[in-house]
Protein backbone atom coordinates (compact mmCIF):
# COMPACT_ATOMS: atom_id res chain seq x y z
CA UNK A 1 0.00 0.00 0.00
CA UNK A 2 1.45 3.38 -1.00
CA UNK A 3 2.07 6.20 1.45
CA UNK A 4 -0.29 9.18 1.53
CA UNK A 5 0.89 12.69 2.26
CA UNK A 6 -0.42 15.07 4.91
CA UNK A 7 2.80 17.07 4.66
CA UNK A 8 1.36 20.22 3.07
CA UNK A 9 -1.54 21.59 1.02
CA UNK A 10 0.25 21.85 -2.31
CA UNK A 11 1.15 18.23 -2.94
CA UNK A 12 -1.48 17.91 -5.68
CA UNK A 13 -1.63 19.93 -8.90
CA UNK A 14 -4.77 21.96 -9.55
CA UNK A 15 -8.52 21.59 -9.39
CA UNK A 16 -9.83 20.01 -12.65
CA UNK A 17 -11.92 23.10 -13.45
CA UNK A 18 -8.77 25.20 -13.58
CA UNK A 19 -6.99 22.74 -15.84
CA UNK A 20 -10.05 22.62 -18.09
CA UNK A 21 -10.24 26.42 -18.29
CA UNK A 22 -6.52 26.69 -19.11
CA UNK A 23 -6.97 24.14 -21.88
CA UNK A 24 -10.13 25.66 -23.35
CA UNK A 25 -8.65 29.16 -23.47
CA UNK A 26 -5.18 28.07 -24.52
CA UNK A 27 -5.26 29.28 -28.13
CA UNK A 28 -7.24 32.47 -27.55
CA UNK A 29 -4.92 35.39 -28.23
CA UNK A 30 -4.67 37.91 -25.41
CA UNK A 31 -2.61 40.91 -24.40
CA UNK A 32 0.50 40.23 -22.33
CA UNK A 33 1.74 41.26 -18.88
CA UNK A 34 -1.55 40.84 -17.06
CA UNK A 35 -3.57 43.02 -19.42
CA UNK A 36 -5.59 40.07 -20.69
CA UNK A 37 -9.35 39.80 -20.41
CA UNK A 38 -9.18 36.96 -17.87
CA UNK A 39 -7.00 38.89 -15.42
CA UNK A 40 -9.24 41.93 -15.79
CA UNK A 41 -12.33 39.84 -15.10
CA UNK A 42 -10.70 38.05 -12.17
CA UNK A 43 -9.80 41.39 -10.59
CA UNK A 44 -13.38 42.59 -11.03
CA UNK A 45 -14.67 39.44 -9.32
CA UNK A 46 -12.31 39.92 -6.39
CA UNK A 47 -13.23 43.60 -6.07
CA UNK A 48 -16.87 42.58 -5.90
CA UNK A 49 -16.09 39.99 -3.22
CA UNK A 50 -14.09 42.43 -1.09
CA UNK A 51 -16.66 45.22 -1.69
CA UNK A 52 -13.98 47.67 -2.76
CA UNK A 53 -13.93 48.81 -6.38
CA UNK A 54 -10.89 51.03 -5.80
CA UNK A 55 -8.51 48.31 -4.63
CA UNK A 56 -5.44 47.66 -6.77
CA UNK A 57 -4.96 43.97 -7.54
CA UNK A 58 -1.90 42.20 -8.93
CA UNK A 59 -1.25 38.51 -9.57
CA UNK A 60 2.13 36.91 -8.82
CA UNK A 61 3.33 33.33 -8.81
CA UNK A 62 4.12 32.66 -5.14
CA UNK A 63 3.83 33.73 -1.54
CA UNK A 64 7.45 34.57 -0.84
CA UNK A 65 7.55 36.66 -4.01
CA UNK A 66 4.40 38.50 -2.94
CA UNK A 67 5.69 39.16 0.58
CA UNK A 68 9.06 40.38 -0.63
CA UNK A 69 7.61 42.80 -3.17
CA UNK A 70 4.91 44.17 -0.87
CA UNK A 71 7.31 44.82 1.99
CA UNK A 72 10.23 46.15 -0.04
CA UNK A 73 7.99 48.49 -2.04
CA UNK A 74 6.27 49.87 1.06
CA UNK A 75 9.29 50.51 3.27
CA UNK A 76 12.11 53.01 3.03
CA UNK A 77 15.64 51.69 3.70
CA UNK A 78 15.63 52.58 7.42
CA UNK A 79 12.19 51.12 8.12
CA UNK A 80 11.40 47.70 9.59
CA UNK A 81 8.51 45.26 9.80
CA UNK A 82 7.03 43.67 12.92
CA UNK A 83 6.20 39.95 12.85
CA UNK A 84 5.59 36.97 15.08
CA UNK A 85 8.58 34.66 15.35
CA UNK A 86 6.35 32.08 13.65
CA UNK A 87 5.61 34.40 10.72
CA UNK A 88 6.48 32.98 7.33
CA UNK A 89 8.71 35.94 6.50
CA UNK A 90 10.71 35.18 9.66
CA UNK A 91 11.08 31.42 9.41
CA UNK A 92 10.67 30.08 5.89
CA UNK A 93 11.72 32.66 3.33
CA UNK A 94 15.51 32.30 3.43
CA UNK A 95 16.05 35.82 4.69
CA UNK A 96 14.28 37.30 1.67
CA UNK A 97 13.08 40.35 3.60
CA UNK A 98 16.42 40.93 5.30
CA UNK A 99 18.09 40.62 1.89
CA UNK A 100 16.16 43.71 0.78
CA UNK A 101 17.76 45.60 3.67
CA UNK A 102 14.82 45.58 6.08
CA UNK A 103 15.00 44.34 9.66
CA UNK A 104 12.23 42.13 11.04
CA UNK A 105 11.29 43.01 14.62
CA UNK A 106 10.13 39.65 15.96
CA UNK A 107 7.70 38.94 18.78
CA UNK A 108 7.44 35.55 20.49
CA UNK A 109 3.85 34.31 20.43
CA UNK A 110 2.87 30.67 20.92
CA UNK A 111 -0.41 31.14 19.07
CA UNK A 112 1.19 33.01 16.16
CA UNK A 113 -1.13 36.03 16.56
CA UNK A 114 -0.17 39.62 17.33
CA UNK A 115 -2.06 42.17 19.40
CA UNK A 116 -1.44 45.84 20.04
CA UNK A 117 -0.20 44.91 23.52
CA UNK A 118 2.53 42.81 21.86
CA UNK A 119 3.56 45.65 19.57
CA UNK A 120 3.63 48.52 22.07
CA UNK A 121 6.97 47.41 23.67
CA UNK A 122 8.54 47.21 20.21
CA UNK A 123 7.43 50.74 19.43
CA UNK A 124 8.74 52.02 22.78
CA UNK A 125 12.09 50.27 22.28
CA UNK A 126 12.48 51.92 18.88
CA UNK A 127 11.56 55.44 19.98
CA UNK A 128 15.21 56.42 19.67
CA UNK A 129 15.56 57.56 16.09
CA UNK A 130 17.61 58.02 14.10
CA UNK A 131 19.80 55.54 16.00
CA UNK A 132 17.53 52.52 15.51
CA UNK A 133 15.29 51.28 12.72
CA UNK A 134 11.83 52.74 12.45
CA UNK A 135 8.98 50.17 12.61
CA UNK A 136 6.60 50.93 9.75
CA UNK A 137 4.61 47.78 9.00
CA UNK A 138 2.93 44.95 10.92
CA UNK A 139 2.90 41.51 9.29
CA UNK A 140 0.23 38.97 10.27
CA UNK A 141 -1.18 35.81 8.68
CA UNK A 142 -4.71 34.41 8.50
CA UNK A 143 -4.72 31.57 9.06
CA UNK A 144 -1.43 31.74 10.91
CA UNK A 145 1.46 29.36 10.40
CA UNK A 146 0.06 27.16 13.16
CA UNK A 147 -3.56 27.21 12.03
CA UNK A 148 -4.99 29.87 14.35
CA UNK A 149 -7.19 32.70 13.07
CA UNK A 150 -7.98 36.31 13.89
CA UNK A 151 -11.46 37.46 14.86
CA UNK A 152 -12.93 40.60 13.33
CA UNK A 153 -12.58 42.52 16.60
CA UNK A 154 -8.93 41.48 16.96
CA UNK A 155 -8.15 42.60 13.43
CA UNK A 156 -10.04 45.86 13.81
CA UNK A 157 -8.20 46.70 17.03
CA UNK A 158 -4.83 45.95 15.43
CA UNK A 159 -5.70 48.02 12.35
CA UNK A 160 -6.79 50.99 14.42
CA UNK A 161 -3.64 50.81 16.54
CA UNK A 162 -1.51 50.60 13.39
CA UNK A 163 -3.05 53.72 11.90
CA UNK A 164 -2.82 55.62 15.17
CA UNK A 165 0.92 54.91 15.14
CA UNK A 166 1.73 55.46 11.46
CA UNK A 167 2.07 51.74 10.70
CA UNK A 168 0.80 49.74 7.75
CA UNK A 169 -1.01 46.47 8.44
CA UNK A 170 -0.22 43.64 5.99
CA UNK A 171 -2.03 40.30 6.11
CA UNK A 172 -0.45 37.27 4.45
CA UNK A 173 -3.36 35.27 3.07
CA UNK A 174 -1.52 32.23 1.76
CA UNK A 175 -4.16 30.18 3.59
CA UNK A 176 -6.88 32.84 3.49
CA UNK A 177 -9.49 30.39 2.22
CA UNK A 178 -8.99 28.01 5.11
CA UNK A 179 -8.88 30.85 7.63
CA UNK A 180 -12.12 32.48 6.48
CA UNK A 181 -13.87 29.12 6.12
CA UNK A 182 -13.07 28.00 9.66
CA UNK A 183 -16.23 27.31 11.69
CA UNK A 184 -15.26 29.91 14.31
CA UNK A 185 -14.37 32.65 11.79
CA UNK A 186 -16.55 35.76 11.88
CA UNK A 187 -14.82 37.55 9.00
CA UNK A 188 -15.29 37.88 5.26
CA UNK A 189 -12.93 39.07 2.55
CA UNK A 190 -14.71 42.42 2.75
CA UNK A 191 -13.76 42.67 6.42
CA UNK A 192 -10.13 41.91 5.56
CA UNK A 193 -10.18 44.69 2.96
CA UNK A 194 -11.72 47.06 5.49
CA UNK A 195 -9.18 46.42 8.25
CA UNK A 196 -5.86 46.01 6.43
CA UNK A 197 -3.77 48.19 4.14
CA UNK A 198 -2.66 45.33 1.92
CA UNK A 199 -3.28 41.59 1.90
CA UNK A 200 -2.84 38.54 -0.26
CA UNK A 201 -5.26 35.83 -1.36
CA UNK A 202 -3.48 32.52 -1.75
CA UNK A 203 -4.25 30.31 -4.72
CA UNK A 204 -1.25 27.97 -4.54
CA UNK A 205 -2.52 26.27 -1.37
CA UNK A 206 -6.17 26.30 -2.38
CA UNK A 207 -6.65 24.65 -5.74
CA UNK A 208 -4.58 26.72 -8.17
CA UNK A 209 -1.54 25.43 -10.00
CA UNK A 210 0.23 28.48 -8.63
CA UNK A 211 -0.55 32.08 -7.87
CA UNK A 212 -1.28 34.69 -5.21
CA UNK A 213 -3.40 37.81 -5.56
CA UNK A 214 -1.97 40.98 -4.01
CA UNK A 215 -4.76 43.32 -2.93
CA UNK A 216 -3.70 46.88 -2.09
CA UNK A 217 -6.30 48.95 -0.26
CA UNK A 218 -4.24 51.88 1.02
CA UNK A 219 -3.68 54.44 -1.73
CA UNK A 220 -0.20 55.24 -0.38
CA UNK A 221 0.97 51.75 -1.35
CA UNK A 222 -0.47 51.70 -4.87
CA UNK A 223 1.85 54.18 -6.56
CA UNK A 224 4.37 52.59 -8.96
CA UNK A 225 3.67 49.10 -7.60
CA UNK A 226 3.78 47.66 -11.12
CA UNK A 227 7.35 48.98 -11.45
CA UNK A 228 8.33 46.94 -8.39
CA UNK A 229 6.69 43.86 -9.91
CA UNK A 230 8.63 44.22 -13.13
CA UNK A 231 11.95 44.99 -11.47
CA UNK A 232 11.72 41.88 -9.28
CA UNK A 233 10.77 39.54 -12.10
CA UNK A 234 7.17 39.07 -11.01
CA UNK A 235 5.40 40.50 -14.08
CA UNK A 236 4.64 37.46 -16.23
CA UNK A 237 4.46 38.00 -19.97
CA UNK A 238 1.78 35.29 -19.97
CA UNK A 239 -0.11 36.84 -17.09
CA UNK A 240 -3.22 35.12 -18.40
CA UNK A 241 -2.03 31.93 -16.70
CA UNK A 242 -2.72 33.55 -13.33
CA UNK A 243 -5.79 35.49 -14.41
CA UNK A 244 -7.55 32.38 -15.72
CA UNK A 245 -6.99 30.56 -12.45
CA UNK A 246 -8.33 33.34 -10.22
CA UNK A 247 -11.23 33.90 -12.59
CA UNK A 248 -12.18 30.26 -12.18
CA UNK A 249 -11.74 30.32 -8.40
CA UNK A 250 -13.89 33.42 -7.91
CA UNK A 251 -16.56 33.23 -10.60
CA UNK A 252 -18.61 31.24 -8.09
CA UNK A 253 -17.88 29.86 -4.62
CA UNK A 254 -15.17 27.42 -5.73
CA UNK A 255 -12.42 29.14 -3.74
CA UNK A 256 -14.29 28.72 -0.46
CA UNK A 257 -15.76 25.32 -1.34
CA UNK A 258 -12.23 23.97 -1.71
CA UNK A 259 -11.13 25.53 1.56
CA UNK A 260 -14.14 24.12 3.38
CA UNK A 261 -13.28 20.64 2.16
CA UNK A 262 -9.73 20.98 3.51
CA UNK A 263 -11.07 22.15 6.87
CA UNK A 264 -13.67 19.38 6.97
CA UNK A 265 -11.02 16.69 6.45
CA UNK A 266 -8.83 18.25 9.14
CA UNK A 267 -11.77 18.38 11.55
CA UNK A 268 -12.49 14.70 10.99
CA UNK A 269 -8.91 13.82 11.88
CA UNK A 270 -8.93 16.17 14.88
CA UNK A 271 -12.16 14.68 16.24
CA UNK A 272 -10.75 11.17 15.98
CA UNK A 273 -7.52 12.16 17.74
CA UNK A 274 -9.48 13.87 20.50
CA UNK A 275 -11.73 10.84 20.90
CA UNK A 276 -8.63 8.76 21.60
CA UNK A 277 -7.59 11.20 24.34
CA UNK A 278 -4.55 12.63 22.59
CA UNK A 279 -3.78 16.33 22.98
CA UNK A 280 -2.80 19.10 20.56
CA UNK A 281 0.06 21.57 20.69
CA UNK A 282 -2.32 24.34 19.65
CA UNK A 283 -6.05 24.54 19.02
CA UNK A 284 -6.60 24.89 15.28
CA UNK A 285 -9.90 25.02 13.42
CA UNK A 286 -8.30 25.24 9.99
CA UNK A 287 -6.51 22.73 7.78
CA UNK A 288 -3.32 22.53 9.86
CA UNK A 289 -3.28 20.19 12.85
CA UNK A 290 -0.61 19.76 15.53
CA UNK A 291 -1.42 16.56 17.44
CA UNK A 292 0.88 15.29 20.19
CA UNK A 293 1.32 11.54 19.76
CA UNK A 294 3.48 8.79 21.29
CA UNK A 295 6.67 8.21 19.31
CA UNK A 296 5.92 4.49 18.83
CA UNK A 297 2.55 5.35 17.27
CA UNK A 298 4.20 7.96 15.06
CA UNK A 299 6.66 5.37 13.77
CA UNK A 300 3.75 3.08 12.95
CA UNK A 301 1.85 5.83 11.14
CA UNK A 302 4.96 6.79 9.16
CA UNK A 303 4.84 3.42 7.44
CA UNK A 304 1.77 4.59 5.52
CA UNK A 305 1.58 8.38 5.87
CA UNK A 306 3.83 11.39 5.41
CA UNK A 307 3.70 14.32 7.83
CA UNK A 308 6.11 16.66 9.58
CA UNK A 309 7.58 16.05 13.03
CA UNK A 310 7.07 19.58 14.30
CA UNK A 311 8.32 19.68 17.89
CA UNK A 312 9.71 17.23 20.44
CA UNK A 313 7.55 17.39 23.57
CA UNK A 314 9.47 14.94 25.76
CA UNK A 315 11.31 11.63 25.44
CA UNK A 316 8.14 9.73 24.52
CA UNK A 317 5.92 12.22 22.67
CA UNK A 318 6.25 14.50 19.63
CA UNK A 319 3.96 17.12 18.12
CA UNK A 320 3.26 16.60 14.43
CA UNK A 321 2.12 19.00 11.76
CA UNK A 322 -0.55 17.49 9.54
CA UNK A 323 -2.08 19.47 6.67
CA UNK A 324 -5.16 18.62 4.64
CA UNK A 325 -5.94 20.16 1.27
CA UNK A 326 -8.70 20.89 -1.22
CA UNK A 327 -7.90 17.46 -2.73
CA UNK A 328 -7.50 15.34 0.43
CA UNK A 329 -9.24 12.02 -0.08
CA UNK A 330 -11.66 11.10 2.69
CA UNK A 331 -10.81 7.42 2.25
CA UNK A 332 -7.22 8.21 3.19
CA UNK A 333 -8.41 10.21 6.20
CA UNK A 334 -10.42 7.18 7.28
CA UNK A 335 -7.39 4.93 6.77
CA UNK A 336 -5.29 7.22 8.96
CA UNK A 337 -7.95 7.22 11.68
CA UNK A 338 -8.13 3.41 11.66
CA UNK A 339 -4.43 3.25 12.44
CA UNK A 340 -4.65 5.44 15.52
CA UNK A 341 -4.20 3.43 18.69
CA UNK A 342 -6.09 4.55 21.81
CA UNK A 343 -4.34 5.13 25.14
Amino acid sequence: MSTYSFLNDYTEGAHPRILEALTQLNLVQQQAYGNDDYSTHAKALIKEKIENKDAAIFFVTGGTQANLIIISSALRPHESIISSTLGHITTHETGAIEATGHKINTIEKDNGKLTKEDIIPVMIAHDFGPHVVKPRMIYISNSTEIGTIYTKSELKELYEYAHENDLYLFMDGARMGSGLSAPNSDMTLADIARYTDVFTIGGTKNGALLGEAIVIVNDDLKSDFSFHLKQKGAMLSKGRLLGIQFQELFKDNLYFDLAMHANKMARKIADAITAKNYKFLVHSTTNQLFPILPNDLIEKLEENFIFYRWKKINETHTALRMVTSWATQEAEVDRFIKQLTPN
